[in-house]
């Protein structure tokens, strides 16, 4: 398989995050305190903030904290999908939507204006792969298991979603990724 190129501006609906191993995007309740201490390749985040034009999230994971900002200073708008718009806690550049899921899409790539309309809720994720519109998953895996919190994709019941490799001669092939347990004193 060939190596990963960089990440492009392309207008895409990416739905992205970084995941431990046994698929969980957030701990319980949450919590990122998992990814301390996990690191990237190099320029990574420089890359996203470059091609990323807008943020689609949700409302639970706003809620926990309304002031963070997808990697750590990115500037642009934010759209929080959520019933309750009316006792949202506000935030500078965000935009509370009571709509559907596809119509908060047209909004996010409207306003990503070219650029690429970032994900990071699994529930709306989950809806937009059913609807047909998201072009592109991006998976950081990270080298730790958790064992419970918040799945990247949960629909018991649901149809298997099909996927094939943004890169490489063998689209369909498995992906191998080989660990061994860190024993801590």
């Amino acid at each position: 398989m060939d190596e990963i190129g960089p990440q492009q501006a392309e207008g895409k609906v990416m739905l992205h995050f970084s995941m431990s191993l046994d698929g969980f995007v957030a701990g319980p309740g949450h919590s990122m305190d998992w990814l301390a201490g996990v690191t990237g390749r190099d320029g990574v985040v420089e890359e996203y903030m470059a091609t990323t034009g807008a943020v689609l999230g949700g409302r639970d994971g706003w809620d926990i904290d309304p002031t963070a900002r997808p990697y750590g200073d990115w500037e642009g708008p934010v759209f929080v999908l959520t019933h309750h718009p009316e006792d949202a806690v506000p935030g500078e550049g965000v935009t509370f939507l009571n709509c559907g899921a596809a119509e908060a899409v047209r909004i996010g790539l409207e306003a990503a204006g070219g650029r690429n309309l970032e994900v990071f809720s699994p529930t709306i994720g989950r809806q937009l792969l059913e609807l047909g519109l998201i072009d592109e998953i991006n998976l950081h895996i990270a080298p730790v298991l958790l064992g419970d919190g918040i799945r990247f994709y949960d629909n018991p019941g649901g149809r298997p979603i099909r996927l094939r490799h943004a890169q490489g001669s063998t689209p369909f092939a498995e992906v191998d990724l080989r660990f061994r347990p860190h024993v801590e004193a």
